[in-house]
């Protein structure tokens, strides 16, 4: 994992946007989410449609990784950021801006579903759509009450039933190649080497509840 921009965040708590100019950024490698490679998109909810629109809008902005922002004028965003951002251009209000705050948003108005296996064939994947949220822990150090620390768009799997996600990392992959920025990505469970860990998925609440 890759600390620098975590790093420029903290000094720009100290020396104010100025971090948030162009030379400090690292160069983003992005790709656009390819619409015409889901097979299934023109039989999700018009509300899906929509937001994986969006979705795709903002991954053809070419955006960097920028741990704190929530902005594509910053030039880059951070995973919680991009889905608070594309969130909030829907007609949401009180969007939760953290990773965390969005999973307790989606337990107490939504519909949660936890998983324990990284096997996406388990049961516990049966309730799974497009247009969900999905949700990590451990990821990266950081203490919090519920320890979720990154959060994802599940777009639906591809013509060659490969599943995808949308949002921001810095260094997961897509079609083999790592990217860094705002993105579409490859839905990939990890496995029992890291600290990173998959831990469930939901519904939007107000968005796509309704629709599941």
């Amino acid at each position: 994992m890759n600390y620098l921009p975590r790093l420029l965040f903290l000094f720009s708590l100290i020396l104010g946007p100025i971090v948030y100019a162009g030379p400090h950024l690292l160069p983003a490698v992005t790709e656009p989410i390819p619409i015409s490679d889901f097979p299934q998109f023109s039989n999700y909810s018009q509300q899906v449609q929509d937001l994986i629109i969006k979705a795709k809008n903002l991954s053809e902005m070419h955006l960097t990784y920028l741990y704190g922002s929530s902005d594509p004028k910053n030039l880059g965003m951070d995973c919680s950021g991009t889905i608070y951002y594309l969130l909030s251009e829907t007609s949401l209000e009180n969007v939760p801006r953290s990773s965390d705050e969005m999973y307790a948003w989606v337990e107490k108005n939504g519909k949660l579903y936890k998983v324990k296996s990284n096997d996406f064939n388990s049961p516990e994947f049966s309730n799974l759509q497009p247009g969900d949220l999905l949700f990590w822990t451990g990821t990266y150090v950081i203490k919090r009450t519920l320890p979720i620390t990154h959060v994802m768009l599940y777009l639906g799997k591809n013509k060659r039933g490969e599943p995808l996600m949308f949002g921001a990392s810095d260094g997961r992959t897509y079609q083999g190649k790592k990217m860094w920025g705002v993105s579409v990505f490859d839905f990939k469970l990890p496995d029992n080497k890291g600290s990173g860990r998959f831990v469930g998925y939901g519904c939007i609440p107000y968005l796509t509840c309704d629709k599941k």
